[in-house]
């Protein structure tokens, strides 16, 4: 059973008292109380802190009263703040590079203190310190510690040493003259990259092995063998041809002329289409040599009969050897069939001189016509019993048989027998059953998605939701339970009396339409689905895009259906960017279509931790808060350090940084933990906003790019499905494409965007398990009921710590968490809840732009199937996915990877199959039939699904393109394994080559990085004194009272009454204690 959540976790450097006893050497980090985690290739050793760990008050008090500030503790005086409650928790793991800066930190201020000891006791000799005033000594700033720079260990691992040893060849230095690659992580990202390709390659000419090589190896190709007879009007005859026959093997009548003549035989057309075998000797090893000692010989006269008259003979009588025809060649062996061996069928066995010996037809009729037993009595027995059948086994069953079996061969063998051999039979039956599985896979396949959309989708968001055996994955009990909807406790954040009296929302973050005071959306809301309503941050990502792009987005969010008193804006923009084409900045451009409050239009800066390297950890970034069309909107524009105030992108540190600012802040608020100054900004806003719902609230998470346009009813329906089922963690709707007759770029992309949403996730969704949730359009669920209490799902630390990396120096990890971060994040949710669901739900639409020029899709579609790559490399490592064996969502997941690594090969053989269909006149039906079950089954799909029969004209187009799809792209995307850029997508103004956010230079300064908790945080912006039992929040729309002062007589009679609101509440009466830098507007 979930608990609630422990107190947060910090370094043992940061708290008072002496730490606990460390973790026995190499236990890998677990934090108590969560699911454990399966395998996973990207989850090092070092791993960075949640943000919320660097210098606690206590610190810093004792600093400034021992009087050891130095450089870092005289940036910290006007930080102080009380001391933190004591937390005693295990270490939490750190990663090396940060670990290797505090440690200089640490070796700095132990420096300065030995200085201070050492020269405290002679503080009259000047020499050897600064001036001593009044009797006490002021140490000068010690020279930091010089710690020599670490050589990076790239070969640390088996897969690193493998990539290594596939390239030896290539030494370092040859990398760093040729190729330009100085840098050691770069170099081994550029070894790594050859090796996947390799192996990429084996497997392609593996899976060309099996499909075209193994026939071949086990069914070799023989000499094209000649029917005895056919089938003409019902009735079988002999095959008449100018060729004769010896000993079964057929040669053409021109070659046997020469041969015979070379012999000193006349070779006439009198012998065509005759068997020649009689005047030519077969025993070439001895078999028949103790069978013909007596009188009697089994080789017969050596004459050559001819149906004409005359005959032909050797000079001196005796039979030609067969070895003599080896110059000659044979057209290959005279084939009979069953009926040839039983011309009058199976009731006349004995009307016929031919059986079988092995696969060798002989003809008895020279061995009856002599009445001789040549090989004794028990052998003549069975030939003359078994003429019409198969006598191999029969002749094994005695020593008689057995040694006369190959002297039977060599002198009456006519042909052999048209049957396959065991290699050939062993083949057909690989085939058949890879045929079979494969097929059966798409079907099962295509048959579970069309039971989603037909059965489970409307369900997800109808009242009860799933039951009976659809709820397979749901919780024991079905959702439609009230008693699993119950939501666990909130933090106590003490709003105001006259804001808890005046709000009744802020007891529950659940309500339905009609518990909003005058406010009903029933009338707009779908039919028969959850009406319950959860607070939900709309939260969109902006980079380069124009106004036209993000007005779109931000008006269909703002249009929705949805309760607007349930929902947020949260606008983040990465840094100070300017769109390629573009008049303003990106973070302009939000700025100016929101409705501010005077006091908002210029706050100030606040720290965070961001995700970078360096001294690019430390960012900044200013808080504006309004309104968007009377939705509550908080817009974030990361702007950067002032060192960085004037480079270029100043303040970017990437989607994934974005994400993390709000996750990192439900994180803090779930947990009731240490607010950066970033935190407490959004804090106090969001909550003036919301008129005094705290953030803490908030349960779901709608997360959409800057480009997107979403459906009037989409939200609606996500938290449908989300309320009604407590086990969906993430869920995503469909995303289809709003410039389809742009270019024949988007033309191609419109039936892939159908086929994977109501294909594959549709699939997906039936094992609850949807690999990956698209990040311009999807849901995640912050937090989630369970048993009275809350647990954190995207607010989870182990999700956020893992996603948190910021030195990210790997191959596998760059294309993780430096191009597929929508992806990654999925993983991580599956990963760690892999009990829990990731859900498609059809009903919810938008649609966005895609790229229009082929330079731009292929830059995209490197990232995408690079990080698809790596996702499913983790993904399939997950054992407790739902299903067993071959049933089970990880073989399907091991499925998909295999078949995204040979793709190249995959459309090679398809286009030979075609080929090879089309000039063969006996062609492979069973590969052809696979490539009509794979192209053929999406037209049913549309067929009987959607009955939009517009998609089978885009499908026609997309089979058309296959090519680009399943070579082009695939093939420059593994060869550009190590570029870890975005390309082309997103294009800035100014900008050459876009290099990644690339490592970070500087040292990181952890002492500008401030955490408090908020009550802190409020002491200070406020002038309140710290009670932590009882301490309000603060807002513009509290009334003068609150902040000017308490007035007893006032408060007794209870006419405290808020000012007359304005636009967004009333005027703030200090506008600097709101970050405000002027009292103008």
């Amino acid at each position: 059973m979930y608990q609630r959540p422990p107190p947060p976790q910090h370094h043992p450097s940061q708290r008072n008292g002496p730490p606990p006893p460390a973790p026995p050497p190499g236990t890998a980090y677990r934090r108590a109380n969560t699911v454990s985690r399966s395998k996973s290739l990207s989850r090092p050793e070092r791993q960075r802190p949640r943000q919320g760990m660097f210098r606690t008050p206590s610190q810093q008090r004792r600093m400034i009263g021992s009087g050891q500030l130095g450089p870092i503790g005289n940036t910290m005086m006007h930080h102080y703040q009380r001391p933190p409650p004591r937390m005693n928790s295990p270490n939490q793991p750190m990663s090396n590079r940060l670990q290797q800066q505090l440690h200089q930190q640490k070796l700095q201020q132990q420096q300065e203190a030995l200085n201070y000891a050492a020269a405290a006791p002679n503080a009259n000799h000047r020499q050897l310190a600064g001036p001593a005033v009044k009797g006490k000594y002021n140490p000068q700033p010690a020279t930091p510690a010089k710690v020599p720079e670490i050589k990076p260990k790239v070969l640390t691992n088996w897969w690193s040493w493998m990539a290594f040893m596939f390239t030896c060849c290539c030494p370092n230095w040859c990398l760093r003259v040729c190729l330009r690659k100085r840098n050691p992580w770069v170099q081994q990202a550029w070894r790594e990259k050859v090796t996947l390709c390799v192996l990429i390659l084996l497997l392609c000419a593996a899976l060309g092995y099996v499909t075209y090589g193994l026939t071949r190896t086990l069914c070799p190709t023989q000499q094209t063998n000649l029917a005895y007879s056919q089938e003409l009007n019902g009735k079988r005859s002999p095959v008449w041809r100018s060729d004769v026959r010896v000993y079964g093997s057929v040669y053409d009548f021109g070659d046997m002329v020469n041969f015979m003549g070379s012999q000193g035989l006349n070779f006439t057309k009198d012998y065509e289409n005759l068997d020649i075998s009689s005047i030519f000797d077969d025993d070439t090893t001895g078999a028949c040599t103790s069978f013909d000692s007596g009188a009697t010989s089994t080789l017969g006269n050596c004459v050559l009969n001819s149906p004409y008259g005359g005959s032909l003979k050797t000079s001196d009588g005796k039979c030609i050897s067969t070895s003599k025809l080896n110059g000659l060649s044979s057209k290959g062996y005279l084939a009979f069939d069953w009926e040839d061996l039983r011309p009058k069928g199976t009731d006349s066995l004995g009307d016929t001189n031919l059986v079988l010996v092995g696969d060798s037809v002989l003809n008895l009729t020279r061995y009856v016509n002599t009445d001789i037993q040549f090989f004794g009595a028990q052998v003549d027995k069975v030939l003359q019993a078994g003429r019409g059948n198969d006598i191999s086994y029969s002749l094994l069953a005695s020593s008689a048989g057995a040694n006369a079996r190959q002297c039977l061969v060599d002198r009456y063998s006519i042909g052999i027998m048209e049957v396959d051999t065991a290699g050939c039979i062993a083949s057909q039956i690989i085939m058949t059953t890879m045929l079979v599985v494969i097929v059966a896979m798409i079907v099962i396949r295509y048959s579970m998605a069309l039971m989603f959309q037909w059965i489970i989708a409307s369900r997800l968001v109808k009242p009860g939701g799933r039951s009976n055996w659809l709820a397979w994955r749901s919780i024991k009990g079905g959702n439609d339970d009230p008693a699993n909807h119950v939501p666990g406790p909130y933090n106590n954040y003490a709003q105001l009396d006259h804001l808890r009296a005046s709000s009744s929302s802020i007891a529950s973050s659940r309500a339905t339409p009609t518990s909003e005071a005058g406010l009903s959306t029933a009338a707009v809301l779908p039919n028969n689905i959850v009406s319950t309503e959860l607070y939900t941050a709309m939260m969109v990502t902006c980079y380069s895009e124009g106004e036209e792009g993000i007005r779109t987005t931000m008006d269909s969010l703002a249009l929705t259906t949805y309760n607007k008193k349930r929902k947020a804006f949260f606008v983040i923009c990465d840094g100070m960017i300017t769109g390629a084409g573009e008049s303003r900045s990106t973070p302009d451009i939000v700025v100016s279509m929101m409705d501010l409050d005077p006091t908002m239009r210029d706050p100030k800066p606040s720290s965070y931790l961001a995700i970078a390297d360096g001294e690019k950890q430390l960012n900044m970034a200013k808080v504006y808060a309004g309104h968007y069309k009377n939705v509550p909107c908080i817009t974030i524009v990361k702007c950067g350090t002032e060192e960085e105030g004037n480079g270029p992108k100043a303040g970017n540190r990437g989607k994934r940084d974005s994400q993390l600012i709000l996750m990192s802040f439900f994180q803090r608020v779930l947990f009731n933990d240490r607010f950066s100054e970033l935190d407490y900004e959004i804090f106090w806003k969001l909550t003036w906003l919301m008129k005094g719902t705290t953030p803490d609230k908030f349960e779901l998470v709608l997360m959409v790019d800057a480009d997107t346009k979403v459906l009037p009813d989409a939200i609606t329906y996500m938290v449908a499905a989300m309320a009604n089922d407590i086990t969906i963690m993430g869920l995503c709707g469909e995303t289809r494409i709003a410039n389809k007759s742009s270019s024949w770029v988007t033309a191609i992309q419109v039936f892939e965007y159908y086929i994977s949403h109501h294909y594959a996730k549709a699939f997906e969704s039936l094992f609850g398990i949807v690999t990956c949730l698209p990040g311009c359009f999807c849901m995640y669920r912050i937090k989630a009921p369970k048993n009275g209490a809350w647990v954190p799902i995207l607010a989870n630390p182990d999700i956020i710590l893992e996603y948190n990396q910021n030195v990210v120096a790997t191959l596998h990890e760059k294309n993780l968490l430096l191009l597929g971060e929508d992806r990654f994040l999925s993983t991580l949710m599956l990963r760690t809840f892999p009990k829990r669901q990731m859900m498609f739900v059809p009903q919810a639409r938008c649609k966005t732009v895609v790229p229009d020029e082929f330079r731009v899709l292929l830059s995209q579609r490197r990232r995408w199937i690079n990080s698809t790559v790596h996702n499913l490399m983790e993904l399939v490592l997950v054992s407790d996915l739902c299903g067993i064996a071959c049933l089970s969502m990880q073989f399907s997941i091991f499925v998909d990877l295999l078949g995204t690594l040979v793709l190249p090969a995959a459309i090679c053989m398809t286009v030979y199959l075609i080929i090879n269909t089309a000039i063969s006149a006996n062609p492979n039906w069973q590969s052809l039939a696979l490539l009509i079950a794979i192209l053929g089954l999406p037209a049913v799909l549309i067929a009987i699904t959607s009955f939009n029969y517009v998609y089978i004209m885009w499908m026609f187009i997309y089979i058309i393109s296959l090519p680009i799809w399943n070579l082009v792209l695939p093939v420059y995307s593994f060869w550009h394994f190590d570029d870890f850029s975005w390309g082309a997508t997103r294009v800035v103004a100014g900008e050459k080559k876009d290099k990644g956010h690339g490592d970070g230079d500087g040292k990181f300064d952890s002492s500008r990085l401030v955490m408090k908790k908020w009550e802190d945080w409020e002491a200070e912006r406020t002038g309140q004194r710290v009670n932590k039992n009882r301490m309000s929040l603060r807002t513009p729309g509290d009334p003068p009272l609150a902040f000017d002062g308490y007035n007893p007589a006032q408060r007794k009679s209870g006419v405290i009454t808020p000012t007359t609101p304005g636009a967004f509440g009333g005027m703030f009466n200090d506008r600097k204690m709101y970050g405000s830098p002027s009292n103008q507007p």
